[in-house]
């Protein structure tokens, strides 16, 4: 059975590295009447697997494209998924008082610039009630001021993810750690932003030590959360080259921007289905 106009897929699968799978595949595009309009495969020598992502046009139902796909996947044990090309992912942002990524996320989903839906914010301060208001995006504030109420805010997300049909959470500059527990409930589908320099400054005023240490390159990497703080599977990354000329204040600015197209990009990538994992590292289709 045939639709009258044509639905546009995004497939992507892993499986282990073997000759015929491209030829299989295919094959099973064909029955299902697809013509392919994006490809793109990967053969990691590291882990001995094959990534593959393509869209493709077919009048086949969801139900007869997967008929035709699944003795492929079984035939090579694939991991695979199907889904429509656009489709906004429901994304859930965390969020603590800087707005910056928060409203690139929010700016670029209104302008129809990432397929996303953000059915919510939930913050552990009240700060950018009013940039969600703004944005007519639900909010909730849950403070954090000792380790039962870190526990509240963690069932709450947990609720969220359930109630609201969560597949993304983006921590958006989100200053709290997150227990091993969540990090594990969120595994490959939370996305962090971290401000990364050379060298690399923790604590308080990060951008205060880079301008007193002279540094010359600041940006931000933001990668899949990990109950290893800040070491999880990278996604993206962008560095801006600065000088003595620039104050602390102007090293933020710089920072900031840096922090929000890195974050952005990155949930643009994750919500296409163009980032695949290999382990401890990530295979980024672009």
């Amino acid at each position: 059975m045939t639709d009258d106009s044509p639905n546009h897929w995004v497939l992507t699968f892993v499986c282990a590295d073997k000759p015929g799978i491209v030829h299989d595949v295919s094959g099973a595009i064909v029955a299902a009447h697809g013509n392919i309009t994006e490809s793109q495969q990967f053969a990691s020598v590291d882990t001995d697997r094959f990534f593959m992502r393509l869209q493709v046009q077919s009048s086949a139902s969801r139900d007869d494209f997967e008929a035709a796909l699944e003795p492929v996947a079984e035939k090579f044990g694939m991991t695979w998924n199907l889904d429509n090309v656009g489709r906004p992912v429901r994304t859930l942002i965390l969020a603590t008082k800087a707005g910056h990524c928060v409203n690139d996320l929010l700016f670029r989903q209104r302008a129809d610039q990432l397929p996303i839906e953000i059915p919510l914010i939930l913050a552990n301060h009240p700060n950018l009630g009013s940039l969600a208001e703004f944005y007519g995006v639900p909010f909730e504030s849950l403070p954090i001021v000792d380790t039962a109420s870190k526990a509240a805010f963690e069932k709450r997300v947990l609720d969220a993810v359930d109630e609201l049909d969560i597949e993304l959470i983006v921590l958006a500059r989100y200053m709290q750690i997150i227990s091993p527990e969540l990090c594990a409930a969120l595994e490959g589908r939370a996305i962090n932003i971290h401000h990364s320099f050379l060298p690399g400054f923790k604590g308080a005023n990060p951008y205060k030590q880079a301008h007193a240490r002279g540094v010359k390159l600041i940006g931000a990497t933001a990668h899949f959360v990990t109950s290893d703080l800040d070491e999880g599977p990278i996604i993206e990354q962008n560095v801006v080259r600065v000088d003595h000329a620039q104050s602390p204040q102007q090293l933020v600015a710089i920072g900031q921007d840096e922090e929000s197209r890195t974050l952005t990009q990155a949930v643009k990538w994750f919500a296409e289905k163009r980032v695949l994992l290999d382990g401890a590292r990530t295979i980024i289709f672009r």
